[in-house]
């Protein structure tokens, strides 16, 4: 893995770093939760509600921090939300029986209000801390953060919390956030980022109409990335019942399936950062792949072809995740990318969480393995509609020149 570029990315280093601090003691916390949840109450309803609950923030907090992100320094907001999440990482500590579960109610809610407002500022962020000629290797990079996120995190985590108990991890994820914060608290941004404060507000729907209405890579990029999440729902709820009651591994193979998705992210890096151009189009091929795979992992009965596999899904959808944020850094002004990525954001997340519902309840009426046929066949009619969209739009426009 050729990382050499990141000598002339001092600050986006840091940036990374933070990162990789931040989401690793994220994922070791979660898994504790998660367990503590089903420990105390013995069924999934609760560890359903909390994961319901750590989406709702999204839709109100998303867009005030894509907002905040482009009104005030990055690097405050970063700080800030860092800090006051360690007192709620470390609230879990008091949960002792059923009757202290809203704990981890309110403290699940407040913890995802403050990645909602962080993520916007972060990924904004990255345009302003990395030279251009070197966004389509960032974002690929930023790949493999969710991949040694996933690995460490969620193959680690239950064994730290079964070894130590849960309560090291929720000290671990407090401690997590301490140091990404005294890591973002070291990087220089540009002296504009200082400049924030007397601009004149724009209504937050009218900037966003005014993004999209810029360019029609762009629109089609939004659509794309809609559609994405409407079928991407099936994949999140489809990991753990393939490892559990398709192939029988228990929660071994969910943290196996986990790992492997993370090692896939992380393999991306080697494609991702030779593109140079036609990123939209490479984009697209990978989603059409990463459905072929979703379509044969549903009929494979083999632990090793399925683990091969799920590391392929994950190489596309690195790849085409690399290529799909460099479109948006490139395409949109800088003074508006916290807010475009804010709602992009909320709107994601909330058709993700609508799919992820639908999908749970398509399971009371179909096999694992059909539903993820579905996936995988939509996954590559989306794919195709917009390769002859955007092939269809070129050809007309050479043939008015």
């Amino acid at each position: 893995m050729n990382i050499s570029f990141l000598n002339e990315e001092k600050q986006y280093r840091r940036l990374f770093l933070a990162g990789i601090v931040n989401g690793i003691g994220d994922r070791f916390s979660s898994v504790a939760v998660l367990a503590m949840l089903l420990h105390l109450t013995g069924s999934g309803f609760a560890v359903g509600m909390t994961l319901a609950i750590r989406l709702i923030p999204s839709l109100f907090f998303g867009p005030i921090g894509g907002m905040l992100a482009d009104r005030f320094s990055k690097k405050t907001i970063l700080v800030v939300t860092d800090l006051i999440r360690i007192l709620f990482a470390l609230s879990f500590l008091f949960v002792q029986s059923k009757e202290d579960i809203w704990i981890v109610y309110f403290s699940s809610f407040i913890l995802a209000a403050g990645e909602a407002i962080y993520g916007p500022a972060r990924k904004s962020a990255i345009p302003r801390l990395v030279h251009k000629k070197h966004l389509v290797k960032v974002n690929s990079l930023e790949q493999v953060m969710i991949g040694i996120v996933l690995i460490i995190g969620a193959l680690s985590g239950g064994v730290v919390s079964s070894i130590f108990g849960p309560n090291v991890t929720y000290w671990l994820n407090a401690g997590s956030f301490l140091g990404a914060a005294a890591i973002n608290y070291t990087i220089k941004f540009p002296e504009s980022e200082n400049g924030k404060k007397g601009e004149k507000s724009e209504n937050l729907i009218f900037t966003f109409k005014k993004v999209i209405l810029m360019s029609i890579t762009v629109q089609i990029l939004f659509f794309c990335e809609i559609l994405i999440a409407s079928i991407h729902g099936i994949d999140n709820v489809l990991i753990s019942v393939y490892a559990i009651n398709e192939f029988h591994l228990g929660d071994v193979g969910v943290g196996l399936f986990y790992g492997a998705l993370g090692i896939g992210l992380i393999l991306s890096f080697s494609v991702a950062n030779q593109l140079r151009k036609n990123f939209l189009v490479a984009g697209l091929v990978c989603l059409l792949l990463e459905g072929i795979l979703q379509l044969l992992l549903s009929q494979t009965h083999l632990v090793v072809f399925a683990f091969l596999i799920f590391c392929g899904i994950a190489f596309m959808s690195g790849i085409g995740n690399a290529c799909f944020d460099t479109i948006l850094m490139k395409e949109v002004p800088e003074q508006h990318q916290g807010t475009m990525f804010g709602l992009l954001a909320t709107i994601i997340n909330t058709v993700l969480g609508i799919s992820m519902f639908i999908s749970g309840l398509a399971l009371q009426y179909l096999t694992p393995r059909a539903l993820g046929l579905i996936g995988g066949i939509a996954y590559i009619l989306i794919a195709i509609s917009l390769i002859i969209t955007i092939s269809t739009k070129a050809y007309r426009k050479r043939g008015t020149i």
